[in-house]
Formats: structure tokens, sequence, C-alpha cells
């Protein structure tokens, strides 16, 4: 990855602001939208075996909910590398390697 998430998202915010989109984008139609976003990911594995996927679909969707999560970011002025670092200290505390190691379980059953 070349580019900083940063940088695409002043790209994401550009594109937005040149088409007057932001009084658009309060917090909960973000966050709604992300949500439509990450379903419309879903139907394109929906009642298919693993690989079936069209891979073009699962693109543009990804791509929407990429979009949608670094402008509910961008709105509260978070920096969307720090929160998935936090969630990963978090989530290596909840899922020790040594107990977690090949299994779906929730941490709290482990």
């Amino acid at each position: 990855m070349n580019e900083s998430l940063s940088d695409l998202t002043r790209e994401i915010v550009a594109f937005r602001d040149a088409r007057d989109w932001a009084q658009f984008h309060d917090p909960k139609n973000l966050a709604l939208a992300l949500s439509i976003e990450a379903a419309e990911l879903n139907e394109h594995f929906l009642w298919k075996e693993a690989g079936q996927a069209r891979i073009e679909g699962v693109q543009e969707e990804l791509a929407d909910v990429l979009i949608y999560a670094l402008l509910v970011a961008h709105h509260y002025q978070m920096d969307p590398a720090a929160l998935v670092r936090d969630k990963l200290r978090a989530n290596e505390e909840k899922y020790p390697v040594d107990r977690a190691r090949g299994r779906a379980d929730k941490y709290t059953e482990l």
C-alpha cells in the first residue's frame, strides 16, 4: 500500500465535498449506509459455494464499505489506523495465541 489512510480519506472527502454531499453525511446516515453496503457485500456470497462470488462485485461493495467507514472516522476525527491497532491489542488480550489458535470460540469460552 503506497497511499496512507489519511491521503485516501482526503480524496474521499474532496470527492464528497465537490458534490455538496456533506449535508447528507451525518453519523446516522453514514452508519446506515455502511450497514447497507455491508449487506450488499453479503449478497455476493449468499447461496454460493466458497470461491463462487464474482470478484468485481465484491470489490465494488467492499470499496463502498471502506469509504463509509473512513467517512465515519473522519466525522469523529478518529485515526482509522490507530482504531485498528487499538482493537488488535485488545483482541490480543482476549484471544491469546496459546488458547485461541485454531479455535473459533468467543473469548469468554476459551
